[in-house]
């Protein structure tokens, strides 16, 4: 987590060294910093830890009885202090002191209700995009399902970045949030949340139902697992890396 928001929010400050009177930040590069920088983490590390870097998907999957409450508060704890971490790093290293660390922040001309719907959607895409690439029922999948979920990621920043800087993860908002003021910050919370909630309600019961009983998913919640996620490919003739274990 510490090196995905070092990264990204690096891309994200970056265009304030440049030359001139009024720099202007290329979105573009933001989008696919973020994308490719989630991308290369799930490849990187996803047999280790499933590559959990975002509360939202967290608990998208913690409700389609992929993971237990126990594990699930443990990664979003580590997401947070990870993003805390980085943005502290990156407060020490970047020159002067007249950036916000990349902080998320509304548009003057968007309310928190408006700033709120739109995070729901590019997380609901997100964590949709999670589910689906990382389904081990499905027999079409080919390519590499890290790739297509920092693809994801790219298209939720392209489509919200001047509305909202786009949020989408939580815990990327906390870090500098932290150190430059949590205004509005609720609204990269309950967002994404909410997203990442209805996502796995609409994947999981109306998409592509999964046919747990009430108390498989009640073991899943309390001690894990139904079918927990990993992104090792399990076997050999298939071409996806993310696949649940």
């Amino acid at each position: 987590m510490t090196v995905f928001v070092f990264v990204s929010i690096s891309s994200a400050v970056g265009f304030k060294m440049s030359s001139g009177s009024n720099p202007q930040q290329d979105n573009v590069k933001v989008s696919l910093a973020f994308g490719l920088a989630i991308a290369t983490m799930a490849q990187s590390v996803g047999h280790i830890s499933g590559a959990h870097l975002n509360p939202a998907v967290t608990l998208g999957l913690l409700v389609s009885s992929q993971l237990s409450l126990f594990r699930a508060a443990m990664y979003i704890t580590s997401q947070m202090l990870g993003s805390v971490v980085s943005a502290s790093i990156l407060h020490g290293v970047i020159p002067g002191r007249n950036h916000t660390l990349g902080q998320n922040q509304l548009d003057e001309n968007v309310t928190v209700g408006q700033g709120m719907i739109i995070e729901i959607f590019i997380t609901f895409q997100l964590v949709l995009c999670v589910l689906a690439t990382t389904d081990k029922r499905r027999k079409d999948l080919s390519g590499s399902a890290p790739l297509a979920i920092g693809l994801s990621v790219a298209l939720g920043h392209l489509c919200a970045i001047d509305y909202t800087g786009c949020g989408m993860n939580p815990a990327r908002s906390f870090g500098p949030a932290v150190f430059i003021g949590f205004e509005n910050h609720w609204v990269y919370w309950i967002g994404p949340v909410i997203g990442g909630i209805a996502a796995s309600f609409f994947y999981d019961f109306i998409l592509f139902p999964r046919n747990y009983s009430i108390s498989e998913r009640l073991k899943a919640f309390t001690g894990g697992n139904v079918e927990e996620y990993d992104l090792d490919g399990e076997e050999a003739t298939t071409r996806v890396e993310m696949k649940p274990k």
